[in-house]
């Protein structure tokens, strides 16, 4: 007896855009729902996207059409035979720097069919410099109606770019990577989680960590006894106002034992004296 055929396997190799210097038509892709968000990510390693992006939730609301990705291979912007896109450091110094006469060029490619206004369409470089991203970033980044990333390489890139096209310099943390595509693909799970619809259940974003400038509180599941280790008797009592004041008091006592910048500006935000004690 013949085997039936099997289903064609879930593939994200579309999402992947060949080098191009012209940002790859949206609707080739998956379909995209109407004003659904979208991400523009100008990199020399379009082959890198959509990484890690594709796959779970994000993977799943990029196949509905709940948000759209594009890349643009900086490579083709470069000029002579190799397509060179960076040079030497003005001053002296070891490395390069991606030229400013090149990003623009892909910045402006990435900018056509976007809204000037960045309060809009945030236009961001990740660079161990710029301002630490947290969840309030993420939210405005998901309000808006997308964003541009620009991954940079080397050195950096030139200022006179970033200043010339209102560039937001965004970093992950006081650490440096090689490129900004990893990057990249954080901010973007980040913001995209936020968008309506692509978690499922919406209570998941509002009870996680800094929801409320709190750290999230311990999470438990079965087995209730595990290695002499028991989930705590309140979670399981049924009596959710009782497990909802734990639940806080957790969040509380953990924000300030391991976060104490976020713990002063909770209480701050509630006139609560930061050095009070919780009583679980």
């Amino acid at each position: 007896m013949t085997e039936p055929p099997k289903p064609p396997s879930r593939s994200h190799a579309r999402l992947s855009i060949a080098a191009s210097a012209k940002p790859r038509n949206l609707m080739d892709g998956p379909p995209r729902l109407k004003g659904a968000w979208r991400a523009k990510i100008i990199t020399l390693f379009p082959e890198a996207f959509p990484g890690t992006l594709g796959l779970s939730l994000t993977g799943r609301a990029l196949d509905f059409g709940l948000w759209a990705l594009e890349t643009i291979d900086l490579r083709p912007f470069g000029e002579g035979r190799h397509k060179n896109v960076d040079d030497n450091p003005a001053g002296g110094g070891a490395g390069m720097v991606l030229r400013a006469d090149i990003v623009a060029k892909a910045l402006s490619a990435a900018a056509e069919g976007t809204p000037p206004d960045r309060a809009l369409w945030p236009v961001i470089y990740l660079s161990p410099r710029g301002k630490p991203f947290n969840q309030t970033m993420a939210h405005r980044f998901a309000a808006a109606e997308g964003l541009t990333l620009l991954c940079g390489r080397f050195e950096g890139v030139d200022q006179r770019v970033l200043d010339a096209y209102e560039v937001e310099e965004v970093s992950l943390g006081d650490f440096v990577l090689t490129g900004g595509e990893i990057a990249a693909q954080a901010l973007i799970d980040a913001t995209v989680r936020l968008i309506p619809r692509v978690l499922g259940n919406q209570a998941s974003a509002e009870e996680e960590s800094f929801s409320d400038g709190l750290l999230e509180f311990p999470q438990y599941t079965r087995p209730t006894l595990w290695q002499g280790r028991a989930i705590p008797e309140i979670l399981l009592s049924g009596h959710h106002a009782k497990i909802a004041d734990w639940r806080r008091g957790m969040a509380e006592r953990l924000t300030k034992e391991r976060r104490p910048d976020l713990w002063r500006a909770y209480c701050a935000k509630h006139g609560r004296d930061p050095e009070e004690d919780q009583e679980l």
